[in-house]
């Protein structure tokens, strides 16, 4: 029997542990749910196992915002204690509030 806890939590703010950008949680699946093709877009060297959680989240960097799908082993908690400036933020939480956004619209 296949069994999966998801380390991080909706409404929880994460950082990608190589990358320099943070998102909201909004979304998580089991395993990879995501194309083949956008895995293998992804160097092999560096391409993460399919069968851990795989996180949607409401991301942003210097530059932009966006919607980023990165697996659990490349985050990791943000305790900053800053909020995400994301703009669609708003449609899914409550104010940022204690280092997390609570959960405003209910998601199928």
């Amino acid at each position: 029997m296949f069994k999966t806890h998801a380390k991080y939590h909706l409404g929880q703010v994460v950082r990608h542990r190589k990358h320099p950008f943070r998102g909201v949680v909004f979304d998580v699946d089991a395993i990879f749910s995501n194309t083949d093709e956008w895995y293998n877009a992804i160097p092999e060297d560096s391409r993460p196992k399919k069968d851990q959680p795989f996180y949607h989240l409401l991301a942003e960097n210097d530059q932009s915002f966006y919607v980023a799908y990165v697996s659990e082993q490349n985050l990791v908690a943000d305790y900053s204690g800053e909020p995400v400036d994301h703009p669609d933020l708003d449609d899914l939480f409550g104010p940022f509030e204690d280092g997390h956004y609570p959960l405003q619209a209910q998601l199928n």
